[in-house]
């Protein structure tokens, strides 16, 4: 091969590099909160989605489906080399297979550098002052009490903004993040909008609420999502933009960004999420229990969660499957050893949340 392959393996090489580096930043959260988190990803992070943020449509959005099509016309290409049998050919594939392992390298070491450092820093809690050791099942169960009655109260009020849109959702997100700012710092931050996902049929498909793209800074939301946890959705990606990675922080910063939001709905979002993550913790745990609490929903919010439960069902099946097994080897393979489990471990700072507010108080929504 003379094509420079010198320069290729270099390139190959940043990727056992940037694994090397995981390891060495696992081992460090309170250097790569204080310089990466709060230092370069703290100035690049906001900066750069303000600047992708100028345009209102997603650029991650046209940016995948450039790298889908091209990967697509690559792929034939080099088959149909292949099948020629020729010294070419031969040449042909191994060379694109070099360049091919030279950009997904290239890819995984811009990653860890423009956002995905910060799965090493410092947890939420830590940063919160939250204790989520020693969980206790009566914790659990009253913590259930406590969103459902909340959800109940909601629910109605909820109803009545109805005729909300969701671009206006998207427009009106950034009101809880100023005030939970106000409370924890770490979250505030001025960043562009999240953006609506024009294919959002293909991420209902995938079993994607929405997705957030490093390279471009940007918050990507399913516009299918149903409209109950649609502003849950949206403010969980807010959360990956603003540096928090693992998935159970950024449902953990969803909820609170909800609830102080001045808007019933995005309120009622956040309990509702809450609540769904408690109670699917509640099943796992007691589920005669689960089935007693369960009872006490309101008409509305058993007809919401009835509504959720249908839309995703209508997309189960092998595609939904291999998302979620690519989706939990991603996460594992940045250290959330619970995979897609991570998510409900939300639970565990709601929890500690009332351990430190005090019963109610935890679910202020001024």
């Amino acid at each position: 091969m003379r094509f420079k392959s010198k320069n290729y393996i270099l390139l190959i090489l940043l990727l056992p590099g940037g694994v090397l580096l995981t390891g060495i930043f696992n081992r460090m959260p309170e250097t790569v909160e204080k310089l990466y988190s709060n230092g370069f990803y703290g100035i690049l992070g906001p900066a750069w989605s303000r600047v992708t943020g100028l345009l209102p449509l997603s650029i991650a959005e046209l940016l995948v489906q450039v790298i889908i099509l091209a990967f697509a016309y690559y792929t034939i290409k080099h088959s149909v080399n292949f099948f020629k049998r020729t010294s070419s050919s031969r040449n042909s594939l191994a060379r694109a297979a070099v360049i091919s392992l030279a950009v997904i390298s290239v890819g995984y070491f811009t990653f860890l550098l423009m956002w995905g450092i910060n799965y090493y820093r410092l947890p939420f809690a830590d940063l919160a002052g939250l204790d989520t050791s020693d969980i206790s099942g009566e914790e659990l169960e009253v913590l259930c009490i406590e969103l459902i009655g909340r959800a109940n109260e909601l629910q109605a009020a909820a109803a009545e903004d109805e005729e909300i849109g969701k671009i206006e959702v998207l427009e009106q997100s950034w009101k809880g993040y100023a005030r939970a700012g106000y409370i924890y710092p770490e979250i505030g931050g001025s960043y562009g909008r999240p953006k609506p996902v024009i294919l959002s049929r293909a991420m209902s498909v995938l079993g994607l609420s929405g997705i957030y793209f490093p390279f471009t800074g940007e918050a990507n939301v399913n516009m299918e999502v149903p409209i109950y946890l649609f502003p849950a959705a949206v403010c969980h990606e807010m959360a990956h933009q603003r540096g928090f990675a693992r998935e159970d922080e950024a449902n953990y910063i969803a909820y609170l960004t909800c609830i102080k939001h001045p808007a019933p709905h995005f309120q009622y979002s956040g309990i509702l999420l809450a609540l769904i993550n408690s109670m699917n913790a509640m099943s796992g745990y007691d589920y005669n229990k689960y089935q007693v609490l369960r009872q006490d929903y309101s008409p509305g919010v058993m007809r919401n969660l009835a509504e959720v439960q249908q839309f995703w069902q209508r997309f189960q099946g092998p595609v939904m499957r291999a998302s979620a097994r690519v989706n939990n080897l991603y996460l594992k393979s940045n250290h959330q050893q619970d995979g897609i489990n991570s998510y409900g471990r939300m639970v565990d700072l709601l929890i500690a949340e009332r351990r430190a507010s005090g019963p109610r108080e935890h679910i202020d929504l001024q």
